[in-house]
């Protein structure tokens, strides 16, 4: 109850921001599980392909509404939000701005000596998601969402 009083004291923006986030985690999270990557993976931009690392001032307040958004609203959500289902959600958002981005995956091995993943996405310089460790990984995989 304590977590709906909270939402609702928000401004009418930043409540419609986070609706907007859940929706897209919810369907990212929807779409991993019900449809093979390499489906999934033609809708996420340009194989082997980047996009720029300089991008318009203007647009950084979007890039930090939306890695805010995304960061706060996947803690809350009922199915697990990892992070290539927020680098996913956090993809579409910006592609409805019509904001530039590209999604990494990458590969690492843990202490123990496994194979691990993950996944992150960057607008021009700025990481909006997945920027915690991403040093570690080796990229794999990356696409370009071009906004046309």
């Amino acid at each position: 109850m304590i977590k709906v009083k909270k939402f609702l004291s928000l401004e009418r923006a930043t409540m419609l921001l986070f609706v907007e986030a859940f929706f897209f985690l919810g369907w990212a999270r929807l779409l991993l599980v019900v449809m093979p990557f390499s489906k999934v993976a033609a809708t996420l931009g340009a194989s082997t392909q980047e996009t720029p690392h300089t991008i318009p001032n203007t647009i950084q307040p979007a890039l930090i509404q939306v890695h805010n958004a995304i960061g706060i609203v996947s803690n809350h959500t009922m199915w697990e939000s990892k992070c290539l289902v927020k680098a996913i959600a956090a993809l579409k958002m910006l592609e409805r701005r019509r904001i530039e981005s590209t999604l990494y995956l990458g590969a690492a091995r843990d202490e123990q000596g496994r194979m691990i993943a993950h996944a992150w996405l960057r607008s021009g310089s700025f990481c909006v998601t997945g920027m915690e460790g991403m040093h570690r990984f080796t990229v794999v995989g990356k696409f370009a969402k071009r906004i046309t």
